[in-house]
């Protein structure tokens, strides 16, 4: 009688080794992937129960194309092929509207927006998806801050490092790691549960799980996030939480779908009201769908 329990043993405990599985990318020398982004931010300060909403939206098409295999990473061409923002205060009205394809010569945030448009940046992708290197963003910011027009050269550093947080290599590597950071680098079984994180202007720590693989892989994610920026004056110091939902392709790994969702509270401070603390609320949608041709 115990050699049924000994072959039922081993064939559970083989079942469970091979219902593991790696996930990661699986690139190819000349793949394109065109993906379409679209954001919302709504960003609340109150004092003495008056309330100041400014709210962004963004959109752009962004184009990953994979230009070299290495043995556990891939060297990519990162180019925005579009970008629009449009930026509304409750008090001020519109404050910026910008499509980047529509220029408009001598506007100058027109003229920046759209220097940025087909100018493609270097990617180094782990398969887990951590952008490890990225190179050219900083002479994306010479080329956008050239594109203003501005002829003195303190103007032009003041605008370069203020573009510099936005597009430089460093602040690419951090913005597009929520687009592509949520690979374990371990076999995971259905149910499992993984974590990174990442840092910059919006550090996360992520807790990943696999729900499901079957045409597609389905994996969700909660984060701690902290926002933490210092511009033009104000400063913001916020804590939060973060979602995500991501359909991706089985075959290459790749994003379908992606849907992050999150909200972070804290205080905000600008330079012309002193030390004067401003309770301040930001909510956030941001997707992220494959445009398949």
């Amino acid at each position: 009688m115990k050699h049924p329990i000994y072959l039922l043993l081993f064939l559970c405990f083989h079942s469970t080794v091979f219902s593991q599985t790696t996930l990661e990318y699986n690139l190819k020398i000349g793949d394109v992937f065109t993906v379409e982004q679209k954001a919302h931010q709504s960003i609340i300060q109150e004092i003495d129960g008056a309330s100041h909403e400014i709210t962004n939206d963004l959109s752009g098409i962004l184009e990953f194309l994979v230009v070299k295999e290495n043995e556990n990473s891939y060297e990519i061409a990162f180019t925005f092929k579009d970008l629009n923002l449009l930026m509304k205060s409750s008090i001020q009205g519109e404050i910026m509207n910008v499509q980047a394809k529509d220029v408009t010569k001598g506007d100058m945030q027109s003229e920046i927006f759209n220097s940025l448009l087909d100018t493609p940046v270097q990617l180094i992708l782990s398969k887990t998806g951590d952008i490890l290197e990225v190179t050219g963003g900083d002479s994306l910011v010479t080329k956008m801050t050239d594109a203003s027009g501005i002829e003195d050269d303190f103007s032009k550093n003041m605008m370069k490092q203020g573009l510099k947080k936005e597009f430089g290599s460093e602040a690419l590597s951090n913005s597009y790691k929520q687009l592509t950071y949520f690979y374990s680098d371990s076999l995971v079984n259905i149910g499992d549960s993984w974590k990174n994180e990442y840092n910059g202007k919006l550090s996360a720590k992520n807790t990943w799980t696999l729900n499901e693989i079957s045409d597609n892989v389905l994996i969700s994610g909660e984060a701690d996030v902290i926002m933490s920026t210092d511009e033009s004056g104000t400063k913001m110091n916020l804590n939060g939480t973060q979602s995500t939902q991501i359909i991706a392709n089985p075959e290459t790994g790749f994003i379908i779908n992606m849907t992050v969702t999150g909200e972070a509270k804290g205080i905000s401070t600008m330079s012309q009201l002193g030390v004067l603390e401003i309770p301040t609320t930001i909510n956030s949608t941001i997707t992220y769908t494959l445009i398949t041709k």
